[in-house]
């Protein structure tokens, strides 16, 4: 038995998403007629009171879409200096957008309105022009941490009022929506993008959606096509999406439950210098000078279980709907081995 805690990106389809996605309706969906992936869209848009979406392949090309839909060459996007939107998407920023990064120290991957405030470039012609924002909730590298919601509204009160766009990296949103008893429908109201995955917390084999105006769709649809993301009968993991969404929300819960039991052992152990506050699904510890991660994660890999090394004295481990609590009780005996 391999328990795999690399990432929520390893799960396999259960059996009624597989069923889902063999019985679905396609059609070629650069005519607009796959009604699966049409459905799809509706529903996270209407879940988020949204007015549209667009499916594409991976949470790094809606960030992508995003970004240049908010942008112009030359500009200035602000955000985390953990971003996922900054450090695993290739330079994405610049190489598709041109545009530069100011980035901010958060706290566990949050920034705040004062900060963002202050960073706003001047209206000076030997500046960058500051035209969005970009959050990420739960934040990867905050180890799973949760943005406060009062903390996002005054930041889109501060954008609202310097005439920014703000957008939401909502890689891991549903995991923060379970956790804070929020509602899709609060972040609707509060950004002018929203990037979902379906396949890191939901269980998709491959999936996310970009949310917002229907303009703003327009445009971005344009540019999915520019960025070689035009699908044909694609309804086929459309369907696992529309599966996900009735059925692998709530049941997050679960997976932040076994991700504390863990976290508790693991803060316990002699070589452990600290982890980071858990409140997702996301356990990050820090390991004192006598053991490297990459270390450590070959002595898990010797009792079957699978961590990520993130840096040479940090460990990840992500719980996900894949980790039962055989899994989990396991882990914990390994972790009291050690």
């Amino acid at each position: 038995m391999i328990i795999d805690y690399r990432s929520d990106t390893v799960t396999k389809p259960t059996p009624g998403m597989m069923e889902a996605m063999m019985t679905a309706k396609v059609g070629d969906d650069v005519f607009g007629e796959d009604p699966s992936i049409n459905e799809l869209e509706n529903m996270g848009a209407n879940m988020f009171g949204m007015e549209a979406s667009l499916f594409c392949p991976s949470g790094t090309m809606t960030n992508q879409i995003a970004i240049k839909c908010h942008t112009q060459p030359g500009d200035e996007v602000i955000c985390d200096e953990s971003s996922h939107v900054y450090q695993y998407e290739g330079g994405g920023i610049a190489s598709n957008s041109g545009a530069s990064v100011k980035l901010l120290q958060g706290n566990f991957g949050r920034i705040t309105a004062d900060q963002v405030k202050v960073s706003i470039q001047p209206d000076d012609a030997h500046r960058a022009h500051t035209s969005l924002v970009s959050l990420e909730n739960t934040s990867n590298r905050g180890g799973g941490s949760c943005y406060d919601f009062e903390e996002i509204k005054k930041i889109q009160a501060v954008c609202n009022e310097n005439k920014l766009a703000i957008h939401l990296d909502g890689a891991r949103l549903w995991n923060a929506l379970v956790a804070k008893g929020e509602t899709p429908k609060q972040y609707g109201e509060a950004f002018d993008s929203i990037s979902i995955c379906l396949s890191k917390s939901l269980g998709c084999p491959v999936g996310s959606l970009l949310l917002g105006k229907k303009n703003f769709i327009k445009k971005a649809r344009r540019i999915r096509k520019v960025f070689g993301g035009g699908m044909r009968q694609a309804g086929f993991i459309a369907a696992a999406g529309i599966y996900a969404l009735q059925n692998n929300i709530e049941r997050l819960a679960e997976d932040h439950v076994h991700t504390k039991q863990i976290a508790d052992v693991i803060a316990t152990k002699e070589f452990v210098k600290m982890v980071l506050p858990v409140e997702t699904n996301i356990i990050i510890f820090e390991l004192k000078e006598n053991l490297t991660a990459p270390d450590l994660v070959a002595k898990l890999k010797e009792h079957s279980i699978l961590g990520y090394a993130i840096s040479p004295n940090r460990v990840r481990l992500v719980v996900h709907l894949d980790i039962t609590k055989e899994m989990v009780a396991k882990t914990i005996e390994v972790f009291n081995q050690l």
